[in-house]
């Protein structure tokens, strides 16, 4: 295998494990902030007793996002170094507000919540809650504004034969960003949703003859869970709506992509199903079940508007950015070859499918989950907790394929060019890997990819002890009557190891 289709696979596995981490702290945590200020407001243990459970699996994940995620910006060095000389003047700019963002401001006040319990104020322990939660809201947005740009390059101008930034306010406002922004913080929250729902169902089921005294706790947290993931399903829609909108003005391909839409349309048509294969761009052996004019209304809001295909796109990007790579050793077998601007059109046609499929799903699950709640029902049936626990997958799945189809669909590009940007502000893909043998690659994906499924290992292992263990297995232990005080929120102040997950850090 070449030094960039191996390039490509490494970047790709160790993105898809980070990013799996990634939602569920984000939700998990301004879902658990919320519980405090519950617990706060009302003096409730129940909320208490939530806060404690749901944080602790907090942070076993924030933990294992860590260690992933440092070796996501070790790349950029690694196997891509000849695109973060191209970009580095832009791309660093967002990495490092995110960087300070997330190991200052979240690593600070994770640090004071986790060890702040009966040490700090309550209002001042909340406090720290919710900065570290909206903190990683934060870090989110600037990664998102630095992969925006790769898809939309704003605020630059080109010198000395590479991008230099002149406005981070045109980077941090691009509208590729905008979009982006509260679409993968909903499917951050659906993801914290399924989680709740998920577990609180299973914990209810087991417990519904034990006489399991958290019964309002688990009922809570599916509630909670199934509103989130509901809402959170609506706001996927709206913000998918307008990326689809951008995605039409600057990246056409990747919008027939999507639909596998070789031949323009006037008006264009919502492909639902394909039967045959997709792969080639001529769309000869496929049939499609389409609704009739859904593509023009997606793409601009009425149902006439014209959207190219694939064949006619291909002709256009050739005449403006080159038929040929250049004749350049660094590309190695690709020198010279011929550009192929058609994305893998199976991963993108069936990708935008499986995300768009798998959110219905996880939604779907949040209204049946109220449906079995309502006026104070609690589900008895054994097939809910089942459903519901496969069902913590899917908003997983459908975030994973809504990634792979971005970053997919716009190859041959690792920055796409801006339709009405400054001309040269964008690279292929094979222009941007390191100069480095196809064995040192070789050396480092099965190396990280090793590391990454012993970790996955040990952070399922961690979770499902913790789920099993109940409530009760991370509230710290009273003290006997008259040894003190022996309030909801006390503890015995040696007792580090439940509250901190020492081993984390």
């Amino acid at each position: 295998m070449e030094v960039l289709e191996l390039a490509r696979w490494q970047f790709g596995i160790t993105t898809v494990y980070h990013f799996l981490m990634v939602p569920l702290t984000i939700g998990l945590s301004v879902l658990v902030a919320g519980m405090q200020t519950a617990w706060v407001r009302t003096g409730n243990e129940r909320y208490l007793r939530m806060t404690k459970f749901w944080g602790k699996l907090l942070l076993v994940n924030f933990a294992m996002g860590v260690v992933t995620g440092i070796v996501q910006e070790f790349q950029f060095g690694m196997t891509w170094s000849a695109y973060s000389r191209f970009v580095g003047d832009v791309f660093g700019a967002p990495l490092a507000m995110e960087g300070l963002v997330a190991f200052f401001v979240e690593s600070t006040f994770l640090g004071l919540w986790i060890f702040g319990w009966d040490r700090l104020p309550k209002r001042v322990h909340l406090a720290c809650a919710w900065a570290f939660s909206l903190a990683t809201v934060a870090s989110a947005y600037f990664i998102l504004a630095a992969n925006s740009w790769m898809q939309h390059p704003v605020g630059v101008e080109f010198t000395d034969g590479r991008p230099t930034m002149n406005s981070i306010w045109a980077v941090l406002t691009n509208n590729t960003a905008l979009a982006a922004v509260p679409h993968t913080i909903a499917g951050a929250f659906a993801v914290a949703a399924a989680f709740l729902v998920g577990i609180a169902a299973w914990r209810l089921w087991r417990g519904r003859h034990s006489g399991d005294g958290d019964r309002p706790v688990w009922r809570s947290s599916l509630r909670l869970g199934a509103f989130t993931g509901v809402a959170a399903f609506a706001v996927l829609v709206v913000s998918g709506d307008m990326q689809g909108k951008l995605m039409f003005e600057q990246q056409p391909m990747k919008m027939a992509s999507a639909e596998a839409l070789c031949h323009t349309e006037q008006p264009a048509s919502f492909s639902i199903l394909a039967i045959g294969d997709v792969r080639n761009a001529d769309c000869e052996n496929v049939k499609t079940f389409t609704v009739p004019a859904l593509l023009s209304f997606l793409a601009h809001n009425d149902f006439q508007t014209e959207v190219k295909g694939i064949e006619d796109l291909v002709g256009e990007y050739q005449e403006r950015y080159g038929s040929h790579y250049p004749d350049d050793p660094a590309l190695g077998e690709l020198a010279g070859k011929p550009i192929d601007y058609v994305p893998n059109l199976p991963v993108t046609y069936w990708g935008f499918r499986i995300m768009i499929g798998f959110g219905a799903l996880s939604a779907a699950t949040g209204v049946l989950a109220l449906w079995l709640t309502r006026q104070g029902r609690i589900p008895e049936s054994r097939w809910f907790p089942r459903l519901a626990l496969a069902s913590i997958a899917t908003p997983f799945v459908a975030n994973s394929a809504g990634w792979i189809f971005t970053e997919m669909g716009r190859q041959p590009f690792v920055v796409v060019p801006n339709p009405t940007g400054v001309d040269g502000v964008w690279m292929f893909t094979a222009q941007a890997v390191s100069t480095v043998s196809a064995g040192e690659v070789w050396a480092s994906l099965i190396s990280l990819t090793a590391v990454y499924a012993a970790l996955g290992v040990v952070e399922v292992f961690l979770l499902v002890r913790y789920v099993r263990g109940g409530v009760d297995a991370v509230m710290p232990p009273k003290p006997p009557p008259g040894d003190g005080d022996d309030t909801e929120n006390s503890r015995d102040p040696d007792d580090s190891g439940d509250d901190v997950l020492a081993f984390a850090y």
